[in-house]
C-alpha cells in the first residue's frame, strides 16, 4: 500500500493513503524504523493577488529602494512588488512577512500550512531561524509541504526534501509529523498519487483547508522561488503540465531540467492558496522579471511565472538585481 510521508530528520513515519473514503479521523503512527545517521529510511504503516504597483515601468525607482522597504507587517503591503537593495535586506523582510502570517494563521485557525520550493527559496528563508523569529514563531503549528519534488532518494544532491531539511527544516522546532515529504521509494507517477491522497486526507482532517472557490486545497502560505526560463515549480514553458487542470499533484517524467522525473502542484491548487511569495533575486534573473512584470505588450505565450495568480494575494520579493531590466 502506498503511503505519504511524514518526515523525521533522520528516520522518516508515514500516515496511511489510500483510504476507501476520507470518513475516519487521523490514527495515531506507529514508528517501525531504527534512527539512522543522515540517510532517511522509508517505513510503512498498516491500516489575483494583483501586482500592486503605481507604474510597473518604474527602473529608476526600484533602483532606489532601499532597505527600509524590508518588512511586510500588515495586509496592506501584502501583494506588491518590492525591492531591496540587497539580498540580505530581501531575506529580513521575507523572514518578517512568514512571522507575520505564521502568528495570523495559528491565531485564527490553530495551524500554519507552508509550501515550499527548491533552489534559492531556501536559503531566503534563513533569517526565520534567527531573533525575534526563532523564539516568536508557533513552530509546532506549521505543516511543511512541497509545492514539487524530484523523485530521487532524500539523502541524494538534488532532494528538494534534503535542501530545505540542511538550510532550514533542522534548525526551527517543526515537530517531525508535520513535515511531508514524497514517498520516494514509488515511481514519479505512484508519488504524485500518493502525495495527492496524502493532501486528500489532510483536507478531511482539517489540516489543509479546501478552497470554497475553486474546489482545491488552499495552503496558507505557497513560497515559490522562479527559475532563468520562467518556470516555477515543475511547471516548465511550453509543457503540457501547465495546463493541468484536474489533477492536485501530477508527475513529469521528461523534465527540460534535470533531473527528469518529479512530482509537481497543479496551477489550480497553487492558484487557490490564501498567500503566495515569489521570491527572486540575481541579475541572472532580470529579463524575465522584466517579461513578467514589464510592459504588457508580448505576444508571445504566457511563461509559467505569469500564470501565477492566486485567490488570495500575491507579494513579489526582489532584489536589485533581479528589478535591473524593468
Amino acid at each position: 500500500m502506498a503511503s505519504c510521508y511524514l518526515v523525521l530528520p533522520s528516520p522518516v513515519r508515514t500516515i496511511p493513503n489510500c483510504l476507501t473514503s476520507f470518513t475516519r479521523s487521523l490514527p495515531s503512527v506507529q514508528l517501525a524504523c531504527q534512527p539512522v545517521v543522515f540517510k532517511p529510511i522509508s517505513c510503512s504503516l498498516r491500516p489575483k493577488g494583483e501586482v500592486s504597483v503605481t507604474n510597473l515601468n518604474f527602473k529608476k525607482q526600484l533602483c532606489r529602494a532601499k532597505a527600509s522597504m524590508a518588512g511586510v507587517s500588515d495586509e496592506k503591503t501584502q501583494g506588491k512588488v518590492q525591492v531591496f537593495d540587497s539580498e540580505e535586506d530581501l531575506a529580513l523582510a521575507l523572514a518578517k512577512y512568514v512571522a507575520h502570517l505564521s502568528n495570523r494563521f495559528v491565531r485564527e485557525r490553530g495551524a500554519f500550512t507552508v509550501v515550499l520550493s527548491g533552489g534559492s527559496l531556501i536559503k531566503s528563508l534563513r533569517k526565520l531561524v534567527d531573533a525575534p523569529h526563532i523564539d516568536s514563531v508557533d513552530w509546532a503549528r506549521w505543516h511543511i509541504f512541497w509545492v514539487d519534488e524530484r523523485v530521487v532518494p532524500k539523502d541524494h544532491p538534488d532532494s528538494n526534501y534534503l535542501l530545505a531539511h540542511n538550510g532550514f527544516l533542522s534548525k526551527v522546532p517543526i515537530p517531525a509529523g508535520n513535515v511531508y515529504a514524497i514517498n520516494d521509494a514509488l515511481s514519479a507517477e505512484g508519488a504524485a498519487d500518493d502525495y495527492e491522497t496524502c493532501l486528500k486526507h489532510l483536507v478531511h482532517n482539517k489540516i489543509i483547508e479546501l478552497s470554497g472557490t475553486t474546489g482545491f486545497p488552499k495552503f496558507d502560505l505557497m513560497l515559490l522561488g522562479m527559475g532563468p526560463d520562467g518556470h516555477v515549480a515543475s511547471l516548465f514553458p511550453g509543457h503540457p503540465l501547465v495546463q493541468e487542470s484536474k489533477k492536485w499533484v501530477a508527475y513529469i517524467k521528461d523534465s527540460p531540467k534535470p533531473p527528469p522525473e518529479r512530482i509537481t502542484f497543479s496551477f489550480p491548487v497553487i492558484n487557490s492558496s490564501a498567500h503566495v511569495a515569489l521570491v527572486v533575486a540575481g541579475a541572472g534573473k532580470a529579463d524575465v522579471i522584466r517579461k513578467a512584470l514589464g510592459s504588457n505588450d508580448q505576444k508571445s505565450d504566457l511563461l509559467p511565472v505569469q500564470m501565477v495568480s492566486p485567490e488570495g494575494n500575491l507579494a513579489w520579493f526582489l532584489d536589485k538585481d533581479a528589478a535591473s531590466k524593468l
